[in-house]
């Protein structure tokens, strides 16, 4: 009986449930209160009526010395007993009247040798046989006498009752109407959390597995107090980072969809253009051997061309995990020397593009890896010389401020499309959406750079130029990058790392891939291949 109570009670609502506790705190309360306002008029009411004893027997007293009998006003049911005392032990008077005495005296006569024993007042409550509860006092009138009077208690008794009952009454009521209207407030304050209750239910019925899952639930309901408004902005605040972190899930998947099937895009080219070559290679072979070493050089350059694919996801993927493994060996290095290096490469390679050089006189140290810096700036002058016309200036500008130094790459070109910029990073996007290769290769190069970049703790952006002006600017710490040294990355097939190249420019982010008549494999240290 009692579990299932406890059952039915755990499983009511909180404002039931706090109402319930309130009204039982209040019930123990109005007990409390109730008892000691009883006692008191109790008390209150027994202390009257010895006073009033005490008046009665000082006049019956006087009475008594000066008439030697009872004279005065005598109280309806009240007793009177005069004891002479003899030796020690008292004797009755006879009483005056016959209702002066109750038919049992040995109540009044046990107070009236209390009295000669004390030599002082008695005061004493006892049950008389047959007549209830009597309030007796006892005092010596003169020496060898005492009077004893006894003082019906039933009019204090029914007072009493009566002051328990309208407690009573009066705390039930209260105690409902505590209940009631308390559970109705409670119900109110609590509002607010039913609501987020609700809300979480809303979102509970949401598939959050889908990719476009959002949660556009908020718990809106205000009020409940200070507390019940923070849960209130702590609840929202936490549903507003599970709407962002599902928001960048599902662009993260769509990205990796996107980058899956773009990689295939890439792959399968490549690899269409081997088949074909190797079925003509085949026939050539055996019906036209002057053809072969034609259609076999087609095939090492397509070859190469997907080895260089490949090479630039194998070193996103490294920088991607840059924790476990930093393709990186810093080592100390002059920022000027090495753009330098990477100018007089440019110019010797697109001798169509004049350049111009800002590295000043200074010396800049930096502590990087040469091989993957020289990697960033080859691809930054080759992208700005494949995606402008012939005669189009490029400069390069080095500057040094707030303990960092930068690069800035310039170019006079038609610039970059604003509805662009925000994803010029992006791995494999690219402006020509029709995938041509007649300007660039697959749309890793900015990728990649942004990411060497970033490991060496560096930043590269887009700038904002004039229309027509295209500004790379990438920046470096002058202090240590914070990756750990490890040997470089290995080339495979013979080629040596891929231009660097983190996201995908709107114009096309990589420089051109070896043409079918370009040796595969050899590229020259610094130059971006052509």
């Amino acid at each position: 009986m009692i579990g299932r109570l406890l059952r039915s009670y755990r499983s009511t609502r909180l404002g039931t449930r706090l109402a319930l506790g309130l009204g039982a705190l209040a019930l123990v309360v109005f007990a409390v209160v109730g008892t000691a306002l009883t006692t008191y008029m109790r008390d209150y009411l027994s202390a009257q009526l010895d006073d009033q004893l005490g008046l009665a027997q000082t006049a019956q007293s006087k009475s008594i010395e000066q008439g030697g009998s009872l004279q005065g006003k005598k109280y309806y049911r009240w007793y009177y007993a005069v004891y002479d005392v003899s030796n020690g032990v008292p004797v009755l008077r006879k009483p005056e009247e016959a209702g002066d005495l109750p038919a049992d005296i040995d109540d009044l006569t046990s107070v009236a040798k209390a009295q000669i024993a004390a030599g002082t007042e008695v005061l004493r409550t006892e049950n008389l046989t047959g007549e209830g509860e009597y309030r007796l006092r006892g005092c010596a009138v003169e020496p060898g006498v005492v009077l004893v009077s006894g003082a019906p208690m039933d009019s204090i008794d029914d007072t009493v009752r009566q002051l328990v009952t309208v407690q009573v009454v009066a705390f039930g009521l209260a105690l409902l109407a505590l209940v009631v209207f308390g559970r109705r407030l409670l119900r109110n304050g609590l509002e607010p959390l039913s609501d987020m209750a609700h809300t979480a239910h809303g979102i509970a019925s949401h598939n959050l597995t889908e990719s476009a899952a959002r949660l556009p639930l908020r718990a809106a309901k205000r009020g409940g107090g200070p507390e019940v408004e923070e849960l209130r902005t702590a609840f929202n605040t936490m549903l507003e980072h599970i709407d962002h972190s599902l928001a960048v899930r599902a662009e993260a998947e769509q990205r990796l969809r996107r980058f899956v099937a773009d990689a295939s895009h890439e792959l399968r080219t490549p690899l269409m253009s081997v088949r074909g070559y190797a079925d003509l290679f085949q026939y050539a072979a055996a019906n036209q051997p002057e053809e072969r070493d034609r259609h076999l050089a087609r095939l090492r350059a397509e070859a190469a061309r997907m080895g260089v694919l490949l090479d630039d996801l194998l070193l996103l993927a490294r920088l991607d995990a840059a924790e476990v493994e930093t393709p990186l060996r810093v080592e100390d290095t002059d920022l000027v020397e090495l753009v330098r290096e990477a100018a007089d490469a440019f110019r010797a390679a697109r001798a169509g593009h004049p350049l111009t050089v800002a590295v000043g006189t200074e010396p800049v140290p930096l502590r990087i890896d040469p091989v993957r810096i020289r990697q960033v700036l080859d691809n930054l002058l080759t992208n700005a010389a494949v995606h402008t016309p012939a005669g189009t200036p490029v400069s390069v500008t080095v500057e040094v401020a707030d303990g960092s130094a930068s690069v800035r790459v310039t170019d006079q070109g038609p610039g970059v499309p604003a509805a662009d910029r925000a994803r010029v990073f992006d791995r494999f996007y690219r402006v020509d959406k029709a995938r041509s290769r007649d300007r660039g290769g697959s749309g890793l190069g900015l990728s990649v750079a942004r990411a060497l970049v970033e490991a060496h703790g560096g930043t590269i952006t887009l700038d904002e130029g004039r229309e027509g002006t295209t500004v790379f600017a990438l920046t470096l710490p002058l202090t240590s990058p914070p990756t750990a040294e490890t040997p470089p990355t290995t080339p495979s097939r013979g080629t040596t790392p891929s231009t660097a190249r983190k996201g995908t420019q709107p114009r096309t982010t990589d420089p051109p891939r070896p043409t079918p008549h370009s040796p595969p494999g050899l590229r020259s240290p610094g130059i971006a291949p052509q």
